[in-house]
C-alpha cells in the first residue's frame, strides 16, 4: 500500500513539472515610437500648459517617460509633462521613451498673463509676436534688425512713453507684419491718458528699406536722428504688411527741424503692403516717402500739423484712395500743405526722379467756408517744386488758401509734373500768383481740370466735421462725373473723382475723436 502511495506522489510529482515546464515566459512589447499632442504651444505665465505623450505600439510594456526642457529658465516641465512659464521667450520641450531611443519634442513659446504690461526697448533681435491682450509701451528708439520679424496681432495697442523719444524703426532687411481688421485695427499711440494726448507725444513708426534713392551713393540716413540708414538697388524689397493700423500724436521733436513723421517711408520697396492707415495728430508731416517704390491704398491723415503727404528723394510708387483733413487752427511755421513733393531738398536733377503717381485724393483743407477763422500758416493743397514730377489723377482738393503752388525760391515742377481729372474747390488764391504757370497748366483742356467758387457746391455730405465726417458724395455732386481715362498702369481705373463713391472704406476702424479714447 505505502508503494502504491508512493508512486502515486511520484507520478503527481512529475506531472504537475511536466505542466510547469510548458509555461511560456512573458511577451515583452518594446516601444517603437514617441508623440506629443502639440508641437507647437503658447504658454501664459501664470496658466500651465498639460502636454499629452503617447506611446506606440498602445500595447508597449513600458509607457514610462521623462519629460526635460532645454531652458528651466524660460519654463519648466513636471513629471507628467505639464510646462509653466517662468519668463517671456522660447525653449523645447523633450520627452523620451525610458529606453531613451524615441524623442519628440514640443516649441514652447512664453508669453506674459493676459493684461499684463511689457516695455519695448533697445534692439529687436529675433522674431517677435505682440500679443492684442498685453499692453505694450515703446520706451525710445526700438530698432527691429535684420532678419527679425515683429508681428503684431490684430487689436493690439502699443503707446509711445512720453520724453524718451520712443520710436519704432524697422531696419532694412527687417519685416513688420502688422494686419490689423477693420472691426480690430492695431492702434500706435500716446501713453498719456485720455484727454492729456497731444501731438508729438511719441516719436512715430518708420520703415526703412533696400529700394532705390536718389542720393549720391544710394543710401542715406532717415530724418529724425535716429541713425539709421536707408536705400539701396532692390526696388522689388519687402519689408513686411500694414493694414488697418492707427497712428496717433506721432512727431517727437528730436531737435529743431529733426521731428519724426506719423509715418516715415525710406527706400521701402514695392513688395511691401501699406492698405487702410490713419495717422492723426502728427506733429509734423502725417507721411512722407524718402524714395523708394512702396505702392500704399486707403490712407488717412487727420489733423497733422505740416504736410498731409510729403514726397521727395525719387519715390515713385503708386497710392490710391487716400483723404486728409485739417483742423483749422493746427498749421506749421514752415507752412503747412496737402501735397510737398521735391526732387531732393535742392531742386537737383538726380535719379531716379520723385515721380509718384496719385489718385482719387480728396483732401479738404482748413476753409470750410471763406469765412472760417484759420491758422495764417496754412499755404497750398499742392506745393509741387524743385523738379518733382508729382502725378495727381481724378482728386479733390477743397478748402486751401491756395490751390496749387508749382515754384519756389529752389525751383519749379519738373516737366513730368501731372494734374489730370482734378477739381479746385474754395480756394483765396486757386493758382498762387501764377508766377510758374499754374493757370495755363491746369486749364489745359486736356487735363479735364475744373474749378469751384463754393465748398458747398461740391455736395460731400459732411467733409469738414472734425469729430464725424462723412466724405461720401451726394446725388448730383460734380465728384460724380469727369474723371480721366487712360491712368498710368498701376492705378485702378475709376469713374468719380476723390476717395469715396458710394462706400465709407473708413468706417469701423477709423477714428475721430482719439484723445478721448480710452485704451
Amino acid at each position: 500500500m505505502r508503494r502504491i502511495l508512493s508512486n502515486g506522489l511520484f507520478m503527481a510529482t512529475l506531472l504537475l513539472v511536466g505542466i510547469s515546464s510548458c509555461k511560456k515566459d512573458p511577451v515583452i512589447v518594446k516601444a517603437s515610437g514617441v508623440t506629443l499632442d502639440q508641437t507647437t504651444a503658447i504658454v501664459r505665465i501664470g496658466t500651465p500648459l498639460k502636454l499629452t505623450a503617447s506611446i506606440a505600439p498602445f500595447d508597449a510594456t513600458d509607457k514610462t517617460m521623462t519629460w526635460t526642457t532645454m531652458d528651466a529658465t524660460i519654463a519648466t516641465v513636471a513629471a507628467d509633462g505639464t510646462v509653466t512659464g517662468v519668463k517671456t521667450g522660447s525653449t523645447d520641450i523633450t520627452v523620451k521613451t525610458t529606453d531613451g531611443l524615441f524623442t519628440t519634442k514640443c516649441a514652447v513659446t512664453i508669453f506674459p498673463a493676459s493684461g499684463s504690461t511689457i516695455e519695448l526697448t533697445g534692439n529687436i533681435t529675433a522674431n517677435i509676436t505682440l500679443k492684442s491682450d498685453i499692453n505694450y509701451v515703446l520706451n525710445g528708439w526700438v530698432y527691429v534688425k535684420s532678419p527679425a520679424t515683429i508681428t503684431i496681432e490684430a487689436g493690439t495697442v502699443i503707446k509711445g512713453k512720453t520724453d524718451t523719444k520712443a520710436s519704432l524703426v524697422i531696419e532694412r532687411g527687417a519685416k513688420i507684419m502688422a494686419e490689423g481688421t477693420a472691426a480690430k485695427p492695431i492702434v500706435f499711440t500716446s501713453a498719456k491718458a485720455a484727454g492729456a494726448r497731444a501731438a508729438g507725444d511719441w516719436g512715430g513708426v518708420v520703415l526703412c528699406g533696400n529700394a532705390k534713392i536718389n542720393v549720391a551713393g544710394g543710401e542715406a540716413e532717415i530724418e529724425g536722428g535716429l541713425g539709421t540708414k536707408y536705400g539701396g538697388t532692390d526696388d522689388n524689397d519687402n519689408s513686411g504688411t500694414m493694414k488697418y493700423v492707427r497712428i496717433e500724436f506721432a512727431g517727437y521733436a528730436f531737435a529743431p527741424d529733426k521731428e519724426i513723421n506719423g509715418l516715415t517711408f525710406g527706400g521701402v520697396g514695392k513688395g511691401t503692403t501699406i492698405d487702410y492707415i490713419q495717422v492723426s495728430f502728427a506733429n509734423d508731416d502725417s507721411y512722407e516717402w524718402f524714395g523708394g517704390t512702396v505702392n500704399c491704398k486707403h490712407l488717412i491723415a487727420f489733423s497733422g500739423l505740416d504736410d498731409e503727404f510729403d514726397t521727395d528723394y525719387g519715390f515713385s510708387g503708386f497710392v490710391q484712395y487716400i483723404v486728409g483733413l485739417r483742423d483749422p487752427m493746427i498749421a506749421d511755421i514752415s507752412k503747412s500743405n496737402g501735397f510737398e513733393s521735391d526732387n531732393d531738398g535742392t531742386g537737383s536733377s538726380n535719379i531716379p526722379t520723385t515721380n509718384p503717381r496719385f489718385a482719387n485724393v480728396s483732401l479738404y483743407g482748413p476753409l470750410a467756408t471763406p469765412t472760417t477763422t484759420i491758422n495764417p500758416l496754412f499755404q497750398a493743397s499742392m506745393h509741387i517744386r524743385r523738379k518733382s514730377n508729382l502725378e495727381v489723377y481724378n482728386s479733390v482738393f477743397a478748402g486751401w488758401p491756395k490751390g496749387l503752388l508749382m515754384a519756389d525760391a529752389k525751383g519749379n515742377a519738373g516737366s513730368g509734373a501731372q494734374v489730370k481729372g482734378c477739381i479746385l474747390s474754395g480756394m483765396t488764391d486757386v493758382f498762387s500768383g501764377n508766377t510758374a504757370g499754374e493757370q495755363a497748366f491746369f486749364e489745359d483742356a486736356a487735363r479735364i481740370n475744373r474749378t469751384i467758387a463754393a465748398n458747398a457746391d461740391l455736395k460731400v455730405t459732411a467733409a469738414f466735421s472734425l469729430t464725424a465726417p462723412n466724405f461720401l458724395p451726394m446725388t448730383g455732386s460734380p465728384l460724380l462725373t469727369g474723371a480721366a481715362t487712360g491712368l498710368p498702369v498701376g492705378l485702378e481705373a475709376t469713374d468719380y473723382i476723390g476717395a469715396f463713391k458710394t462706400t465709407d472704406w473708413t468706417t469701423g476702424w477709423a477714428n475721430w475723436t482719439p484723445k478721448t479714447t480710452v485704451y
